[in-house]
């Protein structure tokens, strides 16, 4: 026997309601991702991330992805904030501290989860770890510095550390910050090296490598972009380098103690999820990994006849041939 017309209308409605609430109905999400240059870490994160949503049922091929990338570019980052401003989007994802500033600053009506940024309440885009306070959320690469040094101590006893960063670059501030903040107690001699020009290495390294036991390369893209000539350097000189970036390690940087960056970028993935299933960014707390890793660049400490005692050794969670 037939359902009469009103039952049938019912039981549609009821069957539509379900099937949303499952999330296998659903209007196609858009979403933007900005990522600042194209440093390994950021595309790691940007992978953890689609991979994270690819498995809570947002793929590609029913999610329409936009996927910029500024070049390392301020201006640049800024038009495409614009354009994402414009784009009528679901989520956006801000990859690198300079993005999530940009994006930050731009845009207050479309829910931003940021990734591979070291400090977000230090910079000024979320007013505490536990709530950002607006439309932001993420995750964060921030590893505790006397973590960092500790190891560096086990693999050897530096005295005077220079740290290498770029002013008006956030996160390498902060860096510097938190180093300058731990170095008493740490027994370490933290000294400055501002990098503000390309031809700034060449001219001050050389000097610097005579009077440091060890160089820190922070997260200033003007420095990454000359590592293998910082690494070089310093390595001829028999001068440990160490970093909290994983990357950096993979292209010579000779220690670290750093965050996967596709952890990272899972766990901003799984903060995304909640948000497009309609959780508001600062009912989200912003998260570092559980777990860091003690990196080793192997080659390096052959190329430099670098000891590695092995105290040291024990620590270590990953070795770069």
């Amino acid at each position: 026997m037939m359902k009469s017309v009103p039952a049938l209308y019912l039981a549609i409605a009821v069957f539509f309601v379900a099937t949303l609430a499952s999330g296998n109905c659903c209007a196609e999400k858009r979403i933007g991702f900005l990522m600042f240059s194209d440093e390994t870490r950021y595309l790691e994160a940007a992978n953890g991330i689609k991979d994270k949503l690819t498995e809570a049922g947002y793929p590609e091929s029913n999610t329409h992805y936009i996927i910029e990338k500024a070049g390392a570019n301020k201006a640049k980052a800024m038009e495409l904030a614009q354009k994402f401003a414009n784009e009528k989007l679901d989520l956006i994802i801000a990859l690198g501290t300079s993005s999530a500033l940009i994006l930050a600053k731009e845009i207050k009506d479309v829910p931003i989860v940021f990734c591979i940024v070291y400090d977000p309440v230090e910079i000024g885009i979320a007013k505490s770890w536990k709530s950002s306070g607006n439309n932001t959320t993420g995750t964060s690469t921030k590893i505790p510095m006397v973590k960092v040094l500790d190891n560096l101590k086990l693999l050897r006893p530096v005295k005077r550390l220079a740290v290498l960063y770029t002013a008006g670059e956030k996160n390498s501030e902060s860096v510097l910050m938190d180093l300058k903040n731990i170095q008493a107690k740490a027994g370490i001699k933290i000294i400055p090296v501002l990098i503000g020009a390309n031809e700034d290495i060449d001219r001050l390294l050389p000097e610097v490598l005579h009077t440091v036991d060890g160089v820190y390369v922070t997260g200033s893209n003007l420095v990454n972009s000359r590592i293998t000539t910082i690494v070089d350097m310093a390595t001829k000189a028999g001068v440990v380098t160490v970093s909290h970036l994983e990357d950096l390690i993979e292209k010579g940087v000779l220690m670290g103690v750093c965050a996967n960056p596709y952890t990272v970028g899972r766990l901003a993935g799984e903060k995304a999820v909640k948000i497009l299933r309609g959780a508001k960014p600062s009912s989200l707390s912003i998260e570092v990994p559980a777990k860091f890793e003690v990196v080793l660049n192997m080659k390096t400490a052959r190329e430099g006849q670098f000891p590695i005692p092995s105290k040291f050794m024990k620590t270590v969670t990953r070795k770069i041939e």
